[in-house]
C-alpha cells in the first residue's frame, strides 16, 4: 500500500482564496484609476477660461436679450448634410436679408474641434454654411448682423448623424 500526502491533495485553502479577492480588487481599483486619469486629462473640468468676468457680464447678456427681442426676428438652425443651415424672418413672417454672421461649432463638453463656419445667403432670409463632414452633438454659437447694426446672438445645438 502507498501512502497519500495529505497536504498534495488540498486543493483550495482560505489563503488562495484571500490571493483571489485581494487581486480581483487591486485590478478594479487600478482600471478604475486609469480611467479616472485619462477622463482628467482630457477635460479638465474648466468650460471658461474666466467664469468671475462671465458672470459680471451676464447684465449685459440680459440686456441684448431684451434688445433682440423688440426686433421680432425669429430665427431656427437646423443641421443638414454637410452644412448648417440658418433662416430668419422678422415679426411679420418676411425673410430678414443681408445679415453678416460671426460664430463658431464646437462640441458641447469642450472646446476641441472648434469650427468657424462662413455663412452665405442662399434664398431670401435663408443662410447656409458648408462643413466637411460632422458626425454627433456640436453647439453652435451665433452673432448676425444687420447694416443698421442690430445684433441677433443665439445658441443652439446641432445634431448629424
Amino acid at each position: 500500500m502507498t501512502e497519500i500526502n495529505a497536504s498534495a491533495t488540498r486543493g483550495l485553502t482560505g489563503w488562495h482564496v484571500l490571493a483571489m479577492v485581494v487581486g480581483f480588487f487591486a485590478m478594479i481599483i487600478a482600471v478604475d484609476a486609469a480611467f479616472l486619469i485619462q477622463a482628467y486629462r482630457t477635460f479638465p473640468g474648466e468650460v471658461s477660461v474666466t467664469p468671475y468676468e462671465d458672470g459680471i457680464a451676464y447684465n449685459r447678456t440680459l440686456a441684448q436679450l431684451a434688445a433682440q427681442e423688440k426686433y421680432g426676428w425669429h430665427a431656427a438652425a437646423a443641421a443638414g448634410p454637410d452644412r448648417v443651415i440658418l433662416k430668419f424672418s422678422d415679426a411679420r413672417g418676411r425673410p430678414v436679408r443681408d445679415l453678416s454672421f460671426r460664430g463658431r461649432l464646437e462640441h458641447p463638453a469642450t472646446e476641441t474641434g472648434r469650427l468657424v463656419p462662413e455663412f452665405h445667403e442662399t434664398a431670401p432670409g435663408r443662410y447656409e454654411a458648408r462643413i466637411a463632414e460632422l458626425h454627433g452633438a456640436w453647439d453652435l454659437t451665433l452673432v448676425a448682423t444687420n447694416k443698421a447694426g442690430q445684433r441677433f446672438e443665439a445658441e443652439r445645438r446641432l445634431t448629424w448623424p
